[in-house]
């Protein structure tokens, strides 16, 4: 039987990562080791000067085995798979996240992150998003299919599939954009904006994103803004 790991950054407490885990106990034995915490934008990153704590954790599907970590998504990937999990997966699944993982954005993201790490560990690897919204209809007609797909495809080291699911109501998605390429622009044009002035004369900022409406053909932002969900294979930066 496939062992899956499925993580992500929004904490195990999560809808998303609840219905992913949900829809993915058909494909195989199903473990969760997520992050006790919200842990977006945190990348790549993982613990090396702290210890991490693992914690059984009630989840609210049954036949699935659920542990919290005290580190990042990447961290996850790593204890579940080499001390949790008493064989190392054959498939990682992280997400589904709360909101967009496209374009230069992906850099950010860790549900990317710990998608890229378990490929460095020799592990299949899939990241799913969607939109940040209450409508998860592409997500519920698409995902298990394209999980699917994903799981029959072939990647090499260092390559990881990511799925965005754009926001739609019932019948309204336009389909599946296949071989997308990551868009060199980004979701969100940052600014930072003044929330306090402090004492000795420091100050306090907010990052404000900006919301950056352009279409590009042939890329995963392109894809979502057209109404379709997005699908490719993405490289790490560091592989050639």
């Amino acid at each position: 039987m496939r062992r899956i790991l499925i993580t992500n950054d929004d904490g195990i407490t999560s809808d998303g990562i609840v219905r992913l885990a949900r829809a993915t106990l058909e494909l195989g034995e199903v473990w969760v080791v997520a992050p006790a915490l919200q842990m977006s934008a945190a990348s790549h990153s993982i613990t090396l000067r702290d210890p991490l704590d693992v914690y059984p954790h009630d989840f609210p599907v049954p036949g699935v085995k659920a542990f919290s970590v005290s580190g990042t998504p990447a961290d996850c990937v790593r204890v579940g798979s080499l001390a949790v999990m008493p064989d190392k997966p054959d498939v990682v699944l992280s997400g589904i996240n709360y909101g967009y993982n496209m374009a230069t954005d992906i850099q950010y993201s860790a549900t990317a992150g710990a998608a890229f790490e378990a490929s460095f560990q020799g592990i299949h690897a899939v990241a799913l998003s969607e939109a940040m919204s209450d409508r998860h209809y592409a997500t519920d007609e698409y995902l298990l299919p394209l999980l699917k797909e994903a799981l029959s495809m072939e990647l090499d080291f260092g390559e990881i599939i990511n799925i965005n699911f754009p926001e739609c109501d019932t019948g309204e998605c336009r389909g599946v954009k296949r071989d997308v390429k990551v868009s060199r622009k980004a979701f969100y044009t940052d600014r930072y904006k003044v929330v306090e002035e402090l004492e000795g004369g420091g100050i306090r900022y907010m990052v404000d994103g900006i919301h950056l409406h352009e279409e590009e053909e042939g890329t995963d932002y392109g894809a979502i803004l057209s109404g379709y969900v997005s699908f490719g294979i993405v490289n790490n930066v560091g592989i050639r």
